[in-house]
């Protein structure tokens, strides 16, 4: 059996309108939204009494999806995980964009905060993170032609 593709990336938020203004205006598109709950939701994610919002967005090319949803019962037991880049487990979604800094100060109209500085690789790409909805650390790549 052979892996057809990488289907979505999920996140979970804690204001959801806030986490797709982000990616809105990182410049994914809204497939739509919806609220989650029932035994099937329980079984999947293996917490009784889920109920939960959903949203998903696409990139432009239809290739990439980000599925941001807020689970509003049970209450969570932690929080974000807003560790170094160097720590194993941390979540890192990394989006080629037109102009890397416009986009970083657009993102910061919804709340990112640019982590370390923005470097360029030879004359291939400029490159720069951030901190996204929830902690999730944002890449931000602009390829020099």
């Amino acid at each position: 059996m052979a892996l057809k593709r990488l289907d979505h990336t999920g996140i979970v938020v804690e204001d959801l309108p806030a986490a797709i203004a982000f990616f809105v205006e990182l410049g994914m598109e809204l497939e739509g939204q919806a609220s989650m709950e029932g035994e099937w939701v329980d079984k999947l994610i293996a917490l009784d009494g889920v109920r939960a919002d959903i949203a998903m967005l696409r990139t432009p090319d239809g290739n990439g999806r980000v599925e941001l949803s807020t689970i509003r019962t049970p209450p969570a037991t932690g929080s974000a995980p807003w560790e170094p880049v160097s720590t194993p487990g941390i979540p890192r979604l990394t989006f080629v964009v037109d102009d890397v800094d416009d986009t970083l100060e657009r993102l910061r109209q919804h709340g990112a905060e640019r982590l370390g500085e923005m470097t360029q690789f030879e004359d291939v790409y400029r490159y720069v993170y951030t901190r996204g909805p929830a902690g999730v650390i944002i890449g931000l790549v602009e390829e020099i032609q």
